[in-house]
């Protein structure tokens, strides 16, 4: 149990800022999840016209330090990769 006021209040900040990078972290596994079925199922179309939003939910979980951006970087390529694998 926080005893100072400041640790009171960082114990708040750090309840409300995990609520956030959660959010962030299950939106980017959500649609990784989704993209990844639809690989699997092998149908290209769908999975390039749900790239950009894969990489959009990437993106805003580095924003906010929930992942590493070479880590972030990393999934988009071989996601691109995979897509590019069944589309030709």
């Amino acid at each position: 149990m926080a005893n100072t006021s400041s640790a009171k209040k960082a114990e708040r900040a750090a309840r409300r800022r995990r609520v956030f990078n959660t959010r962030r972290k299950k939106t980017a596994k959500d649609t990784l999840k989704d993209i990844s079925k639809l690989i699997q199922g092998k149908s290209a179309d769908k999975a390039k016209t749900l790239l950009p939003t894969v990489q959009k939910a990437l993106d805003k979980a580095v924003k906010g330090g929930v992942l590493k951006a070479n880590a972030a970087a990393r999934i988009k390529s071989r996601i691109a990769k995979r897509i590019r694998a069944i589309a030709g």
